[in-house]
């Protein structure tokens, strides 16, 4: 699924009712640099870091051009711009970032609101997100959580990630994604499929992770916080042309010589 690229404005802060949860992970960071220098750190990272972001200067990737920060109205009021962003991460989940695009197109020329997708059938939503991964169950969820955003937050979106995991068919890296690109604040890492594969492939985790949330958490212990927001978009891409889940194109990686998982030829 698609992430916000470095530098995108996020959406104005507006109506926002409390701080994000970022002081969450603040704990043990200490006062200084000597504690984060006492950390366990991956080896060749930061060469590691600056590779793929040589690889990904072109930002050609289909999450540059159609990822969720490309699919909201950016001249619709904050509010509704926060709920597509929303709902563009709800319909990611599993789905090639094209095929959310052109799903959020066909919703936007409807009109998308809160309050128009309340009113809009199921049958007719399934149809318009039709051919979305699990495009049922969105539907049921999206609805649902739209309902709640009505009754609960008078529209808007929760500005936490907390609130935001208990919507349903919300989680953890669309709640992180949502804080980036719709309330322009780093809580986490967000972490999809892709982010989960290359850490684990280049090792940027002390043992290997099973899940994406098992990965954010160990990106989160060591990974300096300033670089949170653009991992996730530099690991997508770098994931979607290079890294691939299957038959990597090591040949073509920069890191070819100092990655754990790369075939060398």
């Amino acid at each position: 699924a698609g992430s916000q690229a470095p530098g995108t404005p996020g959406i104005p802060r507006q109506r926002r009712r409390r701080k994000s949860l970022a002081i969450a992970y603040e704990a043990g960071q200490g006062d200084g640099a000597e504690p984060r220098r006492a950390r366990w750190e991956p080896r060749d990272w930061r060469e590691q870091l600056e590779h793929i972001r040589e690889m990904r200067r072109s930002r050609d990737a289909p999450v540059d051009e159609m990822g969720v920060h490309k699919c909201y109205d950016s001249s619709a009021p904050p509010q509704v711009m926060r709920y597509q962003v929303l709902l563009a991460l709800m319909l990611s989940s599993q789905t090639k970032d094209q095929v959310t695009s052109a799903a959020m197109l066909r919703l936007r020329r409807r009109g998308l609101t809160v309050d128009s997708v309340l009113q809009m059938d199921d049958e007719t939503l399934g149809q318009i997100i039709y051919p979305v991964g699990f495009w049922r169950n969105k539907v049921k969820y999206i609805k649902q959580t739209t309902a709640i955003l009505k009754q609960k937050y008078g529209g808007d979106i929760p500005s936490t990630v907390e609130e935001l995991v208990q919507l349903p068919g919300v989680g953890p890296k669309m709640a992180h994604l949502a804080m980036h690109i719709a309330w322009d604040s780093v809580a986490g890492i967000a972490v999809d499929t892709h982010v989960h594969r290359i850490s684990n492939r280049l090792k940027w985790v002390k043992k290997e992770t099973k899940n994406p949330e098992e990965t954010r958490v160990a990106l989160e212990e060591w990974l300096p916080r300033d670089l949170w927001k653009e991992i996730n978009w530099l690991l997508v891409g770098f994931g979607q042309q290079t890294c691939l889940p299957v038959n990597p194109r090591c040949s073509q990686c920069l890191n070819q010589d100092i990655c754990p998982a790369a075939k060398r030829l």
